[in-house]
């Protein structure tokens, strides 16, 4: 295991150290490999699994209802 910080080839930030493996004579082996580019800013900016961009709300934009909060109530 090297001890090397990582860099992103585009920005020069520090990008986290992931583990790729892959099989040698039918044993697998372990590789550390740079990780995505986290800066924004970066050309090679990659989101985090499962993080969403914020939404911008337009205006005059209806919220979405569903049918229920419609639907007529019990009828006595």
């Amino acid at each position: 295991m090297d001890s090397d910080e990582r860099v992103c080839p585009v920005c020069g930030q520090p990008v986290e150290t992931v583990i790729w493996r892959h099989k040698t004579l039918g044993a697998w082996v372990p590789t550390w490999v740079a990780g995505p580019c986290r800066n924004r800013a970066c050309a090679a900016y990659v989101a985090p699994a499962g993080a969403r961009e914020p939404e911008e709300e337009q205006p005059g934009a209806e919220k979405d209802v569903t049918a229920d909060e419609h639907a007529p109530g019990p009828t006595a």
